[in-house]
């Protein structure tokens, strides 16, 4: 499985500019909220997934002040050699991804050879939010596992573009637009089983992670809501059509797709506590971790950002207890509790790196 050894950070977020070594085990990253934690765990994610685990919009990565950032990093990979990996993007919208100082043909190509999942309090817009953030993360998931996936998503939400722009037309050409609702069918149908299965293999590993992280008895699952178990999208966007010519934009498709999670039969965003909603996103993040371990054969890098809180004792260490087994790979943990995290994981292995960072500046303890 690839391992990152060391990374070296400059101008990204509050980052100047940082070179680290991490222990291949457990990597715990304390200070004070606001102080550049979750930056450091954001730089090691964009460096496998090219793009933020939080901000919509690149210009939100640089350091105040700078027109370019860049992150690299040593890996070891799964057949024991190193390969390093480097990213730089400019305010001009520039972004150039290498492995080994050779670029890729395109910037997608990287997404998948250094799988990562993400643990965060901002999970929380997966409950809160629309199903926008819900189908960005099954997206994400799916383009890191399944390059072809990824592919026909890109291909598919191009043509819904170009569908839209003709809709806003004052006649649109019905012919082109049947071309068009042919082709994004074509694509949407194994978009829709790809999505299908994934949930199907989520529901008895979310059940299992969530009673072992929150010890209770409520019962929680994921429902896949999508107008294509109805009926073909080229069928959907026939019957839709007038009522989008007035609406001037496509109202059926994988877009409108949704994924519902619920705790005993409603949905936990109205009936779960805020801890029961965190104990679901955490296990939600573990199915995914687990889902992806027997796709690749390896573990990801798991990061776990902020993850206690909000949590109580007992859930903590049976959280802490699932990570630190054999089937876990590396993890990063940031903790503004350094006292709390360091007597949880020194209590679970000898095998770990205490890192402190003030305004960006990290520091190995």
């Amino acid at each position: 499985m690839p391992v990152l050894e060391k990374i070296v950070i400059s101008d990204f977020r509050n980052i100047e500019l940082q070179e680290l070594e991490f222990s291949p085990n457990i990597n715990c990253i304390s200070g004070n909220n606001g102080e550049g934690k979750t930056n450091l765990l954001d730089a090691i994610y964009y460096l496998s997934m090219t793009k933020s685990a939080f901000a919509s919009s690149d210009k939100y990565t640089f350091r105040y002040g700078t027109e370019e950032f860049s992150i690299s990093g040593t890996y070891r990979m799964e057949n024991g050699l190193s390969s390093r990996f480097s990213l730089k993007m400019t305010t001009k919208g520039e972004k150039k991804v290498k492995r080994d100082d050779k670029a890729y043909g395109k910037v997608s190509e990287h997404v998948g050879i250094l799988p990562i999942v993400m643990v965060s309090p901002a999970d929380i817009s997966m409950v809160s939010e629309s199903g926008e953030e819900r189908r960005r993360f099954v997206n994400a998931v799916l383009s890191q596992m399944d390059r072809e996936y990824m592919t026909s998503l890109q291909q598919y939400n191009r043509l819904l573009q170009q569908r839209n722009k003709m809709l806003k037309e004052m006649d649109p050409d019905r012919s082109l637009l049947e071309v068009i609702d042919m082709r994004m069918s074509a694509l949407a149908e194994p978009i829709y089983q790809a999505r299908k299965k994934f949930v199907e293999d989520l529901k008895p590993i979310i059940a299992e992670y969530y009673k072992a992280v929150s010890g209770g008895s409520e019962q929680v699952d994921i429902e896949y809501e999508s107008e294509l178990s109805k009926a073909s999208l080229e069928e959907l966007l026939a019957v839709s059509y007038e009522k989008d010519r007035i609406l001037k934009y496509t109202t059926a498709g994988l877009q409108r797709d949704d994924f519902a999670f619920k705790m005993n039969g409603w949905p936990i965003r109205r009936h779960g506590s805020q801890g029961q909603q965190k104990s679901f996103l955490v296990s939600l993040k573990f199915a995914q971790y687990e889902i992806m371990k027997k796709n690749y054969g390896f573990a990801p890098v798991l990061l776990l950002d902020d993850v206690f809180d909000k949590l109580d004792m007992g859930r903590i260490s049976n959280l802490l207890e699932m990570v630190s087994g054999k089937d876990f790979g590396q993890i990063f943990i940031t903790d503004s509790n350094k006292v709390r995290m360091s007597g949880i994981v020194d209590g679970l292995t000898q095998d770990r790196a205490y890192f402190e960072t003030t305004a960006g500046t990290f520091r190995k303890i």
